[in-house]
């Protein structure tokens, strides 16, 4: 055992204690559950039974969650110069507030999260944005008196005291609305017009199953062996959590020992693709189709994707799918309030140029580009929501870049696919324009990985024509004060993949004025998605379309930071999500005093961004804020259970 410990570099003085769950019959009172104690120290390894999960870190620091601070329902604000003076607060030398506890690059959700949580335990934090609003891909931009979202389209696992549903109420002091959306809350469009086939997909976890056997008579067993293996492999996420915030000699030796794929089904079914595994179950196309559709909400064709990453996003929809009531702006103009009531600032229009460091290479601040002018800002910790590559490849000088451990963590990721958005602004009620609170996920065919990989390796002018796969939302439809801030227009947001090499040669031009190549490029791409779009919702005509505009691999490099254009992080393919890489990108970085967060760390999307945001706080308050968020559901829901005194 000895030499086992030697050869994944856990020292001689090496202990520690993980408490693990396995599922047994029953036992002492935990029915369903037997929890073991893995005790290692250098000479022995021994497994007990014990009593519950372990603390990762330990309980020591300040708990963000100790009590419920929602507050009662304020009157919404819809009128835009208001919200600006939260969302817009452009950065000027004098804002900056005195004695920062810490400094976060990038206001996204991962950013803002953060922001959040540790202001909650009095930490004076400023938030810094290089776009002139803050929110990242939560932030709403205007057209033409158009509203549209950037990136929130549907959220899941909203249920009343789950403990998703409760992190975000308290990061909001309860002022964040959610609407349901309809279920169906997502159809699969497969085929070409004369050929199009549709399936519905419904939330519920018996309605989710038996819908879908009404559509495939005769794949029962398929379609209950799908949900067992997505559920089953959901469940397992929690080791990932562990990896990330357990000791690195105990990290190790999960990993190393092969124990992190015996104890997680998550981790022994990460490096299966999706592909493999939904052609196991069936034979029919379209059944394999519609059981690998939700793959574009994180961007690897099937044949490259995990399994384990996409059972994630089929249990996370799983009882039902919800949006912002308000808009997606909504989520950092109620967070925003809560980092300023601690003393701390999110100001916009901050451009960070790069880390300080000391001789010891230790963060101390970072440096604003005002105009001409550097200005310095110190703090005691940086912490970047920047992304791994902005982060290591654009902010470190360049001898902090070289380090292995640095380059180490480098090559093991690689940046996403670019995302295409197109934006339609529509003259019309929903009713009008035939167009409801769920989501169209239309596809040429059902060889998704065939479609995907002829598109992408295409000639730009050529896959501009055939755009394989388009997600469809109506952020109007889906908001209730829609109507009212916007009577009469409806808008659609559409979303694919494009290659960033399509456009990069323009990467260098003045945003608004690309020049007449570029426009001509994007006009190619639009009209093709908008005559798919005309097929499929036929009360859509080009009368109709009063305002079109479509943001490139390069628009998303320009507003939201993205190196190539991704619009979920780095890549989430297999090997994402070995055990090795999960340990090895964690929080705390090879250099002290800087912290990464945000989807880097933990997941793609809103859900895995927050995530790295409750990962990255454990590591600095030093203690376990999954568990923290879990015990503050718990008690909500049984303070809510008790009968009312009369």
């Amino acid at each position: 055992m000895s030499s086992l410990f030697q050869n994944m570099g856990i020292p001689r003085s090496a202990s520690f204690c993980l408490h693990i769950p396995g599922q047994v019959k029953e036992r002492q009172g935990h029915p369903g559950q037997l929890f073991f104690s893995i005790i290692v120290d250098w000479s022995k390894l021994s497994a007990a039974p014990y009593g519950r999960l372990s603390q990762f870190p330990p309980l020591s620091g300040p708990n963000p969650f100790e009590r419920d601070t929602r507050e009662p329902l304020k009157p919404m604000v819809h009128d835009r110069k208001e919200k600006n003076k939260v969302l817009k607060q452009g950065f000027v030398a004098n804002k900056i507030p005195d004695n920062l506890d810490a400094i976060i690059i990038g206001s996204g959700i991962g950013g803002l999260g953060l922001g959040v949580l540790l202001a909650k335990v009095g930490k004076k934090v400023l938030v810094l944005e290089q776009h002139d609003r803050a929110g990242g891909c939560c932030h709403t931009f205007t057209e033409k008196g158009f509203e549209f979202d950037v990136g929130i389209h549907y959220i899941g696992d909203l249920q009343e005291h789950k403990p998703f549903r409760c992190m975000l109420d308290q990061i909001t002091n309860g002022q964040l609305q959610w609407e349901p959306l309809e279920n169906p809350f997502d159809q699969v469009v497969l085929g070409p017009p004369e050929n199009r086939r549709r399936y519905p997909i419904y939330s519920g976890r018996t309605r989710f199953p038996e819908e879908l056997k009404k559509c495939f008579p005769g794949e029962e067993k398929a379609i209950d062996e799908y949900l067992k293996l997505a559920k089953k492999a959901g469940r397992g996420i929690w080791l990932l959590a562990v990896l990330k915030l357990c000791p690195v000699p105990l990290a190790k030796f999960l990993v190393y020992s092969g124990l992190a794929k015996r104890l997680s089904f998550f981790f022994k079914m990460a490096p299966r693709s999706l592909t493999e595994v939904v052609n196991e179950l069936t034979e029919n196309k379209d059944l394999r189709a519609v059981f690998a559709y939700i793959f574009g909400t994180y961007g690897n064709m099937p044949k490259d994707a995990s399994f384990s990453m996409h059972s994630l996003l089929v249990t996370h929809y799983l009882n039902g799918a919800w949006y912002p009531k308000g808009g997606a702006s909504e989520i950092g103009y109620h967070m925003i309030p809560i980092i300023e009531k601690a003393g701390g600032a999110v100001l916009v229009r901050a451009p960070v140029n790069r880390i300080l460091f000391n001789d010891a290479k230790e963060a101390y601040g970072v440096t604003v580009m005002k105009g001409q002018e550097e200005i310095h800002i110190h703090a005691p910790m940086v912490i970047s929501n920047a992304g791994i590559f902005n982060t290591y490849e654009k902010l470190l000088p360049k001898e902090l870049q070289a380090m292995p451990a640095i380059q180490k963590q480098l090559s093991m990721m690689k940046n996403g696919e670019g995302g295409l958005s197109i934006f339609l602004g529509l003259t019309g009620t929903k009713e009008e324009l035939g167009l409801k609170a769920d989501n169209y996920w239309i596809f040429a065919e059902n060889n998704f990985d065939e479609l995907v990989e002829s598109y992408m390796n295409g000639k730009r002018e050529e896959s501009a024509k055939k755009v394989p796969l388009l997600f469809v939302a109506s952020p109007s439809a889906k908001d209730s004060t829609w109507e009212e801030r916007s009577p009469g227009k409806s808008t659609l947001s559409l979303v694919s993949f494009a290659n960033y090499e399509w456009f990069e040669e323009w990467k260098d031009n003045k945003v608004s004025n690309r020049g007449g190549d570029y426009k001509e490029l994007k006009q190619v791409f639009i009209d093709s998605i908008v005559e798919v779009v005309m097929d499929v919702f036929p009360k859509i005509t080009r009368d109709k379309i009063e305002f079109v505009d479509a943001g490139t691999p390069i628009t998303n490099t320009h507003y939201i930071g993205a190196p190539k254009g991704e619009i979920y992080g780095a890549d989430h393919g297999m090997g994402r999500f070995s055990p090795e890489l999960s340990f090895t990108v964690r929080p705390q970085t090879p250099l002290k005093n800087l912290y990464l967060t945000g989807q880097d760390v933990f997941l793609c999307g809103f859900a895995g961004a927050l995530a790295g945001a409750l990962t990255c706080g454990s590591v600095i308050l030093k203690r376990n804020l999954h568990l923290d968020a879990i015990n503050l559901a718990k008690k909500t829901k049984a303070m809510n259970s008790k009968p009312k005194e009369d």
